[in-house]
């Protein structure tokens, strides 16, 4: 399976980018709880690079380790950068008047979240789903 990318410049964007991640879910026999929960990620991942960057594009590619077979999406963008991402990280922090609630429900939700982040410069976030692996809501699972 080929990556898909997807460019994020309008709202319509958003839901291409959705379209794009649930076909390459179902092909990879997600089920239905993980492709829901890939589809938000990919939800709220678009959104932030529409509200804080204006534009930017989406990456989703199958991936392998060993025997599994899984999806990574990743959110690139030449925003304005991410000063703090702890506190971005954070439940209710936000500074586009948000819930806030987009990059920590995006790293609940996937099993491997990273995150780089220049001031300036832009953002790129990275997220990995495997199918039959439930997300950990625990701490420690952030690599920067």
């Amino acid at each position: 399976m080929e990556a898909v990318v997807c460019p994020v410049r309008r709202e319509v964007d958003v839901y291409v980018a959705m379209g794009r991640a649930r076909d390459m879910a179902t092909a990879l026999e997600f089920d239905d709880i993980d492709r829901t929960r890939i589809e938000i990620a990919v939800l709220e991942l678009t959104r932030n690079i529409l509200a804080h960057a204006g534009s930017g594009e989406l990456i989703i590619e199958y991936v392998t380790d060993g025997n599994r077979q899984g999806i990574a999406i990743e959110a690139r963008d030449q925003g304005p950068g991410i000063a703090d991402i702890a506190l971005a990280l954070r439940d209710g922090y936000s500074t586009a008047q948000t819930l806030g609630a987009g990059l920590p429900g995006v790293q609940r939700l996937m099993d491997d979240f990273h995150i780089e982040s220049t001031v300036g410069v832009g953002t790129r976030v990275r997220a990995v789903k495997w199918p039959g692996k439930r997300a950990n809501s625990g701490p420690g699972k952030v690599r920067r």
